[in-house]
């Protein structure tokens, strides 16, 4: 028999439904999980080895728990995919506003409801996607909000005593009964709402305006923070922390690959671009190393974090860059440029928390920092690594790139030339397509168009070339030669 059909208690009864609480639920769910070996927790990566373990064994334990961790590390999706984990369907009392359990009434709706009707009770079914109930922490979320308070109107409607435990307006959490509750950002709540919750995690006790209700709430709660509010905010209060079961640390991704994954996953391109556009592996690497770069750089605060949101939002202001200048070329296909890495300066200030010397820079300038200090690390991944301290007479690859530029003056790449204009502009400078051909001969032709301008931007952070951006583009010139000619 399937459960949904049945509408009533009687029959419910008859079909041996079994109560069971929503920790139960999850556990039992997660054993029959790990034993098939089917993942709960899909699309989220770089987890498999130290979040999701921590997590499982939390729920096997029946905890609560508490995912502290800085912003952009996927702390309400897990929250949200633990959904998944729960039964298809229970069956509560209808109409009760704590979906009551047929079979273990809380509410005295429900208690009374059963009195009266017996088998006949009507029963409805809550499905798993209804199961989840989220909250964020404000300074101005009130008692009121999250246990309940006394409704005037109910009084009035019913013409009852306020005495009456039923001119009560359940909040959030009792009418989350049987369900998950999150609370985003639990420092931010006020210690005394914090106070609050310490019966309910504990004995199910609430108390509301005087009544005292032994309401056993079937919930699992689950907390998100950032450890900058324990400084910065707010604080958990100790005896709340207490009662928390488990607490897990969440973190950023630990390499490229990983991150990498993230951005394909959850960047918004789903939409069939105008264009055709090509992207190098190596501008990828350089996309999502600049989130790297970020979360060391001396001009951000650490602890406020850097987010995977800016590498999602970086690579969608990327495709857009090289879609927008191929449509105004009027061409149907085109590649990534490093010169399209200019649009992506607006997805990092925006999420990026800068300390005083950031400041003093100025949000742009510290972005071209960040994409320059990428392209530092990854150079010696593709090129002959750039020594800081090199011998007079020592050959190097480079010369004959540095010394085409000391003769030739003013080479300027402009952010919006046409493909082959901007291929010929390239290709023009001789050595640099030698020096492409030999260490990285079996790239494909878009690749070394890519490689190429890499190389002079990697030139120019080892202090070998100097470049100056102008409103249309960037002018790339040797060190000293300008220096030199203008004496």
């Amino acid at each position: 028999m399937s459960y949904p059909t049945i509408n009533t208690l009687g029959a419910l009864k008859a079909a041996n439904y079994q109560s069971k609480s929503i920790k139960d639920e999850l556990r039992d769910n997660l054993i029959k999980n790990i034993k098939s070996g089917e993942q709960v927790f899909a699309g989220i990566h770089g987890y498999e080895n130290t979040v999701i373990p921590e997590l499982e064994r939390a729920i096997l334990s029946k905890h609560n728990i508490n995912l502290l961790g800085l912003r952009g590390q996927a702390k309400t999706r897990l929250a949200r995919l633990m959904t998944n984990l729960l039964d298809e369907y229970i069956p509560y009392v209808t109409g009760s506003e704590i979906h009551d359990d047929p079979l273990q009434p809380l509410s005295r709706f429900a208690v009374e409801l059963i009195k009266e009707k017996g088998d006949q009770t009507p029963i409805s079914w809550l499905h798993r996607s209804d199961r989840f109930y989220e909250k964020l922490a404000t300074p101005d979320v009130t008692v009121a909000d999250l246990i309940g308070d006394v409704d005037p109107i109910k009084a009035a409607n019913l013409k009852l005593s306020y005495a009456d435990d039923r001119v009560i307006h359940y909040g959030m959490i009792p009418r989350a009964n049987r369900c998950i509750f999150v609370i985003n950002e639990l420092p931010d709540l006020q210690a005394r709402i914090q106070v609050a919750l310490f019966n309910i995690l504990q004995e199910g006790d609430i108390q509301i305006r005087g009544f005292k209700l032994r309401l056993p709430l079937d919930l699992q709660f689950i907390f998100t923070a950032n450890p900058e509010d324990y400084t910065n905010r707010g604080s958990i209060v100790t005896p709340l922390k207490d009662r928390i079961g488990s607490q897990i640390l969440t973190h950023y991704p630990k390499n490229l690959q990983i991150a990498k994954t993230i951005t394909a996953q959850e960047a918004k391109l789903k939409v069939k671009s105008a264009v055709a556009i090509y992207i190098p592996e190596l501008a990828k690497d350089i996309l999502e190393q600049i989130g790297f770069e970020a979360r060391e750089s001396e001009y951000i605060d650490a602890k406020s974090g850097v987010s995977a949101r800016m590498s999602i939002t970086a690579f969608e202001n990327l495709m857009s860059t090289a879609e927008r200048r191929a449509l105004q070329n009027g061409e149907t296909e085109t590649q990534i440029r490093l010169l399209d890495f200019m649009g992506i300066i607006p997805a990092i200030t925006g999420k990026v928390e800068l300390v005083y010397e950031g400041e003093q820079e100025g949000a742009a300038e510290v972005a071209v920092q960040l994409l320059e200090a990428a392209i530092k690390t990854l150079f010696p991944d593709y090129f002959p690594k750039i020594e800081k301290l090199e011998k007079a007479n020592d050959a190097s690859p480079y010369d004959d790139v540095i010394s085409w530029f000391f003769e030739e003056t003013n080479f300027e790449l402009v952010d919006e030339l046409a493909n082959e204009e901007y291929k010929s502009t390239l290709l023009n400078v001789t050595p640099l397509k030698n020096l492409i051909n030999e260490y990285q001969k079996d790239a494909n032709e878009e690749d070394k168009l890519f490689l190429m301008e890499f190389v002079l931007w990697g030139l120019v952070a080892f202090n070998k070339l100097s470049k100056h951006r102008f409103t249309e583009g960037f002018q790339f010139n040797d060190l000293y030669g300008n220096y030199i000619r203008g004496l």
